[in-house]
Parts: structure tokens; sequence; C-alpha cells
């Protein structure tokens, strides 16, 4: 085991049906038990509806029909992750992600963590970057992407 360095992250793993999703672990709120949203009417396949959390109604996000795989129901076994958007803007501070069980926590370095040229998911909606974490693949999510995909899914 290495000792962390003051270039070293605290990030989460968090695993969806289409990838495992690395993200700093300031973004992450808190972690829910699934429980079925409530549609939204004309919504896209990725976004499952809505979800109350903390006197907020939140958009649950399904990361693998997001980037154009298969479709993503939660269940047992599932998680909502809740995450800070990065826009600040107030009417929407936080959106939440489907997940397949608890994010575990991981602390990222510079060593451990590798680009990777995936053209299947490089530029693809909701994907900032694809890398290597510990010898397997991860995506990083484009935070700013996923929440101006929101707005333009809710505003329809």
């Amino acid at each position: 085991m290495t000792t962390p360095t003051p270039s070293d992250i605290r990030a989460v793993l968090i695993q969806t049906e289409a990838a495992r999703l690395l993200l700093p672990n300031a973004t992450i709120s808190e972690v829910l038990s699934y429980a079925d949203p409530e549609p939204v009417e004309s919504a896209p396949g990725w976004l499952l509806g809505t979800i109350r959390w903390r006197g907020w109604r939140l958009p649950l996000v399904a990361f693998a029909p997001l980037i154009g795989h298969e479709a993503e129901v939660g269940g047992l076994g599932h998680k909502v992750v809740v995450l800070k958007t990065l826009g600040g803007q107030p009417t929407m501070p936080y959106f939440a992600l489907l997940s397949r069980g608890f994010p575990r926590l991981v602390t990222v370095s510079r060593e451990r963590l590798q680009a990777l040229d995936d053209e299947d998911l490089q530029g693809r909606a909701g994907v900032r970057a694809v890398v290597v974490f510990n010898d397997e693949p991860a995506v990083i999510p484009d935070i700013d992407g996923i929440e101006l995909s929101l707005r333009q899914a809710l505003a329809a």
C-alpha cells in the first residue's frame, strides 16, 4: 500500500450497467436505497423520473442509456447516488444517479491513472474522459454535460 501524497485525490468508483464511473468524493452528497421514481412525462429513456430528497425533487439519471447503451432500470441491489451539480444553478443544485451497489471510496494518484483512447465512449454525451484506474477501465463523467442534458429534457 502506498502512502497518499498531497496531489492524490479521494474519489469514488460508481458501478453502473454500462461502466465504472470515477468521480471526486466531494461531488457526492449522499447514497440512498433505490425506490421507484415518479415518472416525468415525455422524458428520454435515460431520465428515469424524479425522487424526493431533503425537500428537493431530483431527476434520476441512468448512465447506460445516456451514453447510448441498453435501458437501465433500478431494483434490488441498486442504489441512488445524489451528486452536486457544477453549474451553480439554484434551481437544480443536485441530481441523482442510478448505481449497482454502493460506491467505493478510492485514492487516485497520477501513477494509478492513465488516459485510455476508447473511441466507442469518447465524445458521447455524459463522458468527459475514459481512463484506466488500477488496471481497469473507468469513465470520468461530464457532470456539466449531464446537467445541460437534464435541463433540456426537463424543459421539453
